[in-house]
């Protein structure tokens, strides 16, 4: 094989995200399977599909529909949040039922039945963003210019239910931090009836303001970004209760925790600032707010009519309240799904009921009746399905190793299994297998083989990649580590992923590849995880180390006086910080969008870690690149997408000025038109190549 054809296979098919189903709807008699996917693995367009009766079908090609309309800015910020690689339909809707679908395309709103019929255009007001068909189907709501509106499915009646009143709000968005580091997308929310909704009243004039251009682009006008860096301030998030009628109401929730209630610390901030989930069931609307200083979460029920709340439930950690996916929800009879964590277990409390200790429970699927699905790890490098029925107790649903998640309605449950033989997705129907949903992927040209170790005193988990064919002992391994090891991401996973091609694709280029997932990481509990508490790389960098030399010990082939580490963002923070601060182990390294001054990521992700600047400057000062640029001894190249609005490009060029008024030569590599992911043909391939040129001078190759 050339060594052209992975980097270039691995543009094509972007990242092999390409023919990949994914975002599965499940109707509730079990009947129905909606979902996205392209036609194949080199195919960008996503297309929406149902499943029934054994059968695919596709309901919406983008390529036939009118989409000659301007993807909305909004729209367009909405999917770098969510790092969509796809175009065509990339996000849709249904009704209670799952018969009626909505979605946008270019601008505009379109909607099909699942019984039949072709997908039709509903007149709108303007671009469409987030439609979302009413329980019973018969309206759709959709935020058109930060105003909430709804439209009846035939197009008539639309008329606006909330409107910004400045250019600085929006209705029914999830602003930046909440997109980006909570993990809530979604900003409106239906009440069960279909007679409300919930919705999100965002204001970012307090955030500052940034300015982002690519300088490649002069033409173009640098664009304005609302951005909460650290210690400054963040958006202000309210919620009303807008009914069809017209009436309104303002959820009020309090504005702070009693500090009786609440963890103190260096510094403490009991203001509920985040709003971080929220939810309409048969019993109600749920909201949960975090605390600023991320120690507290309050859970509150709303009255539908008035607003009012009351606390239902509250969860306090004196380091941070870690947030899970999927949670707070209810039962059909009202039982809190709520997590709950001790020094070693992250789990799951269901009325009574308290899922196994040492099970680490990672998302809330569903609940279906008194049923309630989630994942679960009982070892790190393994994602399970579970099930939980106050009949059955704790059930593990899917088996063999991998990395397994699901949708459920009715008798029917869909398995997206992620194994290390490749990625299936199986349709079973009251337990047993009823069917395959097509995965369409571009097999890799590489076939990943590591090896998983357990390094170190810590048992560190990690994949060791060799060399196709190589035999122990033939011959001595220059070293690259290729490490995440940050937070809620895993790359040691039984599970083949693109990271894994890339991983061999080193190895088989004469590298002994090694990754790590260290302390940080999740799926070994909350101990585990907050290790990192006020210092984001020493222990994260001495993890790595530690495994090196540990995997070294086991594999004398590994030639530790040649050893290069790359990465790409926390990934390309760490590669950057490792030759900064041990050149006794790390000779050259790549770092991708790193965010090298702490103090200009956003106020939820770095202040879970490292606090407030005010009042913590020292965390800060400890985890920066820029203010250590002086230690720089050896061959180091900062990669960075210009347009890039999540870690801006303003990170490298200080880090490298820096480095320049220390008098430390390095190299830099600025990618135009290239945002948070470097993806695509002429990008991704071709900084695949330079970084293998790049290391193999270093290493004198």
């Amino acid at each position: 094989m050339n060594t052209r054809d992975l980097p270039r296979q691995f543009a094509r098919t972007r990242r092999f995200s390409l023919g990949v189903p994914r975002a599965f709807t499940v109707s509730p008699d079990g009947e129905r399977v909606l979902f996205l996917r392209s036609t194949g693995g080199t195919d960008p367009v996503s297309r929406l599909w149902l499943y029934e009766g054994g059968d695919e079908r596709m309901l919406a090609d983008p390529l036939v529909l009118n989409r000659d309309g301007a993807l909305p800015e909004a729209e367009r910020v909405r999917r770098e949040r969510a790092r969509e690689t796809s175009d065509g339909v990339v996000a849709y809707a249904t009704d209670r039922h799952a018969r009626v679908v909505a979605f946008p395309l270019g601008g505009a709103l379109w909607v099909v039945r699942t019984d039949g019929g072709a997908p039709r255009r509903v007149p709108t007001a303007g671009p469409v963003i987030d439609p979302r068909p009413s329980p019973d189907g018969s309206v759709i709501a959709y935020v058109c210019e930060g105003a909430l509106r709804v439209v009846r499915t035939d197009g008539t009646e639309d008329r606006q239910l909330a409107a910004p009143e400045s250019p600085d709000v929006t209705y029914g968005l999830a602003d930046h931090v909440a997109a980006e580091s909570i993990g809530r997308h979604r900003g409106y929310w239906w009440a069960p009836d279909g007679t409300a909704l919930l919705a999100a009243r965002v204001d970012t004039s307090p955030v500052q303001r940034w300015y982002l251009a690519d300088p490649a682009h002069p033409e173009r006008p640098p664009r304005a970004v609302r951005y909460p860096a650290v210690g400054t301030a963040n958006a202000v998030t309210s919620l009303s209760l807008l009914r069809l009628d017209g009436r309104r109401a303002e959820v009020r929730t309090p504005d702070a925790v009693a500090a009786d209630h609440h963890f103190a610390g260096d510094w403490t901030d009991t203001a509920l600032e985040y709003m971080t989930h929220a939810s309409w069931d048969e019993h109600g609307p749920l909201v949960s707010r975090q605390t600023r200083d991320q120690r507290s979460v309050c859970v509150f029920g709303v009255d539908p009519d008035t607003g009012s709340t009351e606390l239902l439930h509250q969860r306090r950690d004196d380091a941070w309240v870690e947030l899970m996916p999927g949670t707070v929800v209810r039962t059909e009879s009202g039982t809190p799904v709520l997590p709950w964590a001790k020094n070693d277990t992250t789990g799951l409390r269901i009325g009574n009921a308290i899922s196994p200790p040492g099970l680490q429970v990672r998302e809330v699927l569903a609940t279906t009746g008194e049923r309630v699905l989630f994942t679960a790890s009982a070892e790190p490098t393994e994602v399970h399905v579970w099930s939980y029925a106050p009949d059955d107790g704790f059930v593990q649903v899917s088996e063999g190793p991998g990395v397994h998640t699901a949708a459920a309605g009715g008798g029917t449950l869909v398995l997206d299994s992620r194994t290390p033989d490749g990625h299936t997705v199986t349709v079973l129907r009251d337990g047993k297998a009823a069917g395959q949903i097509d995965v369409r992927a571009e097999q890799p040209l590489v076939r990943p083989a590591p090896a998983l170790l357990r390094l170190g005193d810590r048992e560190l988990r990690g994949h060791l990649y060799l060399p196709t064919g190589h035999e122990p002992g033939s011959g001595r391994l220059p070293v690259l580590l290729n490490p995440y090891a940050g937070p809620s991401v895993q790359l040691v996973v039984r599970a083949r992923g693109w990271w894994s091609a890339v991983s061999q694709w080193f190895a088989d280029q004469g590298f002994a590849v090694l990754v790590t997932d260290g302390r940080g990481t999740p799926g070994r509990g909350p101990r585990w995880e907050k290790t990192i508490h006020g210092d984001q790389l020493s222990p994260v960098l001495d993890d790595q180390v530690d495994a090196l030399h540990a995997a070294a010990r086991s594999h004398p082939d590994l030639d530790l006086e040649r050893v290069a580490i790359r990465g790409w963002s926390f990934g390309g923070f760490l590669a950057a910080g490792a030759v900064l601060h041990r050149p006794d182990v790390f000779r050259a390294a790549v770092a991708g969008a790193a965010p090298t001054d702490m103090q200009m990521y956003d106020t939820h992700w770095k202040e879970r870690y490292l606090g407030h600047p005010e009042y913590q400057p020292e965390n800060y000062e400890r985890c920066s690149l820029v203010a250590h640029a002086h230690l720089l001894t050896r061959p180091l190249l900062l990669v960075h997408g210009l347009t890039d609005d999540n870690v801006v490009v303003a990170h490298l060029l200080r880090f490298s000025a820096a480095l320049l008024a220390a008098g430390r030569p390095h190299s830099v590599l600025p990618l135009s038109d290239a945002t948070h992911l470097a993806t695509g043909a002429g990008v991704a391939d071709a900084l695949l190549l330079h970084e293998l040129e790049f290391v193999r001078k270093s290493l004198e190759l």
